[in-house]
């Protein structure tokens, strides 16, 4: 099947501070026609106080990876970014920001399963949302773990993914090192029959994967269905 590049829609959705500036990217094949729907797909950006966007290359990377298996993508940015409203909340008010737009996901498409995928403290909202969101699958791309013990964003041992997850990190990553990602991971006792995530270490790749996105992308289409 041949795809076109996919639809793309601005939209704006009702978040619990005000509202929310989303991207919304539905493929189609190069017939322009829809395509049934395996799942959606919803990430998450970096932090909104050092410039991370809906727009970041990791997470326009991590989303085109998922419409390339013909799931629809939702990029939004979190209160306070862009045209979003509110103001930074150190994690709580963003994880609820997440849950809105899946929320919005759901009504729109009520039969697909979620893809759940964040970059950075876009992937340290995504775990700490994990359990309430109950994604098909979870992808967390150099999650800034360091962020899920501090008490004003909830305890670490509350992150425990029910679904299959995949962890990508750069062994060169200067803002979340590799080895605390894997000791955090190590550490982590899954729940009964949950899996352990799958964790894909890109040698040479640094936070922003410059020069790595292919990779990047790989690695999740490998993960997704």
């Amino acid at each position: 099947m041949v795809l076109k590049p996919p639809r793309a829609e601005r939209v704006t959705l009702e978040g619990p501070a005000g509202t929310l500036q989303a991207l919304v990217e539905t493929p189609v094949t190069d017939q322009g026609e829809s395509l049934t729907v395996p799942a959606f797909a919803v990430v998450c950006h970096p932090h909104p106080l050092f410039g991370g966007t809906m727009d970041n290359k990791v997470v326009y990377t991590v989303a085109r990876a998922c419409e390339q298996r013909a799931a629809p993508a939702i990029r939004f940015n979190f209160r306070g970014v862009g045209g979003s409203r509110g103001a930074y909340d150190e994690g709580r008010g963003e994880s609820d920001d997440a849950l809105a737009v899946i929320a919005w996901g759901r009504q729109r498409w009520p039969q697909a399963p979620l893809w759940l995928a964040g970059f950075s403290f876009g992937g340290a909202v995504a775990l700490r949302i994990a359990a309430l969101a109950g994604p098909e699958r979870l992808i967390l791309v150099a999650p800034g773990i360091t962020r899920l013990e501090r008490a004003d964003f909830g305890p670490a041992r509350a992150a425990q993914p029910a679904c299959p997850w995949l962890i990508v990190q750069g062994d060169e990553d200067d803002v979340v090192p590799a080895p605390a990602v894997l000791a955090w991971t190590a550490a982590r006792e899954p729940l009964p029959g949950a899996p352990r995530p799958e964790v894909r270490v890109l040698p040479g790749a640094g936070h922003f994967f410059h020069g790595r996105l292919n990779e990047l992308r790989e690695a999740v289409l490998a993960f997704v269905p």
